[in-house]
């Protein structure tokens, strides 16, 4: 059996067990995992800002080599090794086909279900079912997930590297490849550089932004964010963040922001800091109750700025991972870096209190 950590209410921490896993049935394949990331929505869960059925096996930013086909897989084979998708993307249903394979409609009503694409689980412990979150529960040694959602890689990348692709690059570098519209020469402001931001950072240099400047609290993660490509540092502590912004730009502002954290507040200053014209990418997750006032007449119409929100980087993931993977091969992105630890699955709770921290990246769950 499995061990795996489970949430089992809100607001408790998770629980490391040995659970059941059933095999996988038609369309899905056993995944022994070699990482997982530990990531700000597992957070979310365990303090309630994302709602999702609990009991749970948590973790959704994993990587790991096949052991096990369901019936009727024929685009994966045992040994492959894969990267897990935790939206899995079908390619036929409407959203597909539109390019818009992160709303991919069988995917989401999994990934909301906790459960697979049938909307059951394949974990269970003493007979009873145990959720797995966005289909896909990697903070388990093993799970069962969708074939859709298991995205072939090379075998020499290393798994810790590639699990991250998982959730936080591919969230982070899809946003600003797949959702803005960076330009050669632009100005790019990037509020929140915890993990996902620094892939923002990341994915804004590789369109060509000659500017990124990082906005954030903790000196820490400004720091780490110079060294993943910001060429400019504001300290959102010392003044008012919309001000310095506006200061570095010569009053114009920032052809396009970023907003990776998720509070009103930080926002609504995303938007106030991009130019006219400009842009508001809107990555971080509020909370459900969270909402924004926009001047609609002077901010949307007449200084024509645009907002827009972006689930998992608008993400194709079956064209996206492969090319994340290939700019890391060619030394273009940079992986390793990001992982500031390497824990025992026992040592989950203390990343998730530890996320916080400016000296930490990513932890990764690094299996056996």
């Amino acid at each position: 059996m499995p061990r795996a950590a489970v949430a089992r209410e809100i607001g408790s921490p998770l629980e490391v067990l040995d659970v059941e896993l059933e095999a996988p049935k038609a369309g899905e394949v056993r995944v022994r995992l070699g990482a997982s990331g530990v990531c700000h929505s597992d957070l979310s869960v365990v303090n309630g800002t994302l709602l999702s059925p609990l009991p749970s096996v948590l973790g959704h930013e994993g990587a790991g080599v096949v052991t096990e086909l369901g019936e009727g897989v024929e685009n994966l084979k045992v040994g492959d090794h894969v990267v897990i998708s935790w939206v899995p993307q079908c390619g036929r249903c409407y959203f597909c086909e539109h390019d818009q394979g992160e709303l991919c409609e069988s995917g989401s009503a999994a990934a909301m279900s906790g459960g697979l694409l049938d909307m059951t689980t394949r974990f269970s412990i003493g007979g009873q079912p145990l959720y797995q979150m966005a289909a896909s529960g990697t903070f388990s040694e093993e799970t069962v997930v969708p074939a859709i959602g298991a995205v072939k890689i090379a075998d020499d990348i290393p798994l810790t590297a590639a699990a991250l692709i998982g959730c936080g690059v591919l969230t982070g570098f899809g946003a600003a490849v797949n959702t803005a519209d960076i330009r050669p020469g632009d100005t790019v402001a990037v509020i929140g550089c915890g993990g996902v931001g620094l892939n923002v950072i990341q994915g804004a240099r590789h369109m060509g932004a000659d500017r990124v400047v990082a906005v954030d609290m903790n000196d820490g993660k400004l720091q780490t964010a110079q060294k993943f490509g910001a060429t400019d540092l504001v300290d959102a502590s010392n003044g008012d963040p919309v001000a310095q912004v506006m200061e570095l730009s010569g009053q114009r502002g920032a052809d396009v922001t970023f907003e990776v954290i998720g509070l009103q507040q930080t926002i609504e200053q995303a938007f106030n800091m991009a130019r006219r014209g400009g842009q508001t990418i809107l990555v971080g997750v509020p909370k459900m109750e969270v909402m924004v006032n926009i001047p609609a007449a002077i901010g949307l119409v007449i200084m024509e700025k645009q907002i827009r929100g972006c689930w998992y980087g608008s993400s194709n993931v079956h064209r996206d991972i492969p090319t994340l993977t290939r700019l890391y091969q060619e030394g273009k992105l940079m992986l390793d870096e990001l992982i500031s630890a390497e824990i025992p699955l026992d040592g989950v709770n203390d990343a998730l209190d530890n996320m916080g921290s400016g000296s930490i990246a990513r932890s990764v769950i690094k299996y056996s």
